[in-house]
């Protein structure tokens, strides 16, 4: 049967303006990080995805690397866009990044010119597209001048194989320099994109001042922390996990029970907003970024998380409690 998307996808997700661009994102957008590739039956990636434009969220995140393995990602979404979702390319933002490892060899990774152009070439046909909507430099190289990353950057725009372009993960000093550069050079920075949530707030120590100064947008990732920020770990770890996982870099058993006093007290506030803790952390986080990016294994997921945008308000009084919650 051939996919239709939903006539009611615009009327209840909110799109909010990138810095000074004349580009809106979905307050909530969809990360195809660790959860599209090979890992995944087809037809569930294609499920959420499709689930996920039905309900509003026009900008798909991407990566070179993103799978498992690296490129899987890119391709599993191409495959989702050539059958599906061609129609509706003009509605849809299409981001991808570079910079982590992605292949052997001295030009396999970091800002080299030589690896953001092979990379976004490589991104491209592995998507079935011209163009890309926005194309990242996913984090800094303190090895290779700032210039040639960025203008790389430049060139991919004034190629036509990138409408906008972003940073990820730069510090607050890096961010105001790259903007600078691509300023001179005639191509603004559109967008950063850093991790962000309730317990991650290194953006509220500079960078969101230069961002704002800079008229560059926001789109957070991680903003559930792992999944740390979800009703998961209320009561400890469950074997079946993330957490519990030996090899996970990203999360441990320790790293939750630190913190399981906080995610139970943060999880009251929630309740007493209406809200799980997750749609609460996701409606805190974007108090601070134009949109956040969430991940999910399944479409249950999705539609939960995007619940988060019927209730992105908090009283003096709420905020004053997380506070207190965060810093104690």
């Amino acid at each position: 049967m051939n996919y239709l998307a939903s006539e009611t996808r615009y009327q209840n997700m909110p799109y909010r303006r990138l810095g000074r661009s004349g580009l809106k994102l979905p307050a909530i957008s969809l990360g195809l990080w660790h959860n599209f590739g090979e890992n995944r039956a087809y037809s569930t990636s294609r499920d959420m995805v499709l689930a996920a434009f039905d309900a509003g969220i026009t900008h798909f995140d991407l990566a070179n690397n993103y799978g498992p393995p690296p490129g899987a990602a890119e391709s599993t979404f191409g495959r989702i866009l050539a059958k599906d979702l061609k129609p509706y390319r003009d509605e849809i933002i299409v981001s991808s990044k570079a910079g982590w490892e992605m292949w052997p060899g001295p030009y396999g990774e970091w800002g080299s010119r030589k690896y953001l152009m092979a990379s976004l070439d490589q991104s491209l046909q592995r998507m079935g597209l011209d163009y890309v909507d926005i194309f990242y430099s996913h984090r800094p190289d303190p090895d290779t001048p700032l210039e040639e990353t960025m203008s790389a950057l430049d060139a991919m725009v004034r190629q036509g194989k990138a409408l906008y372009v972003g940073i990820s993960s730069y510090t607050a000093e890096q961010t105001r320099e790259a903007s600078r550069i691509l300023k001179e050079l005639g191509t603004p920075c559109l967008i950063h994109q850093p991790s962000y949530s309730m317990f991650d707030r290194w953006i509220e120590g500079g960078l969101c001042d230069v961002l704002a100064g800079e008229g560059i947008g926001s789109i957070a990732f991680c903003p559930l922390a792992q999944g740390l920020l979800t009703s998961r770990y209320l009561n400890g770890v469950p074997l079946d996990s993330r957490a519990a996982a030996v090899d996970n870099p990203f999360l441990s058993t320790d790293k939750v029970e630190q913190r399981i006093a906080q995610i139970n007290a943060l999880n009251k506030v929630a309740e007493a907003r209406g809200q799980t803790l997750a749609q609460m952390a996701i409606a805190w986080a974007l108090l601070k970024v134009t949109s956040v990016i969430i991940g999910a294994s399944q479409v249950a997921q999705i539609k939960e998380n995007i619940i988060a945008v019927k209730n992105l308000e908090f009283s003096a009084a709420e905020l004053q409690q997380i506070e207190l919650i965060l810093t104690t």
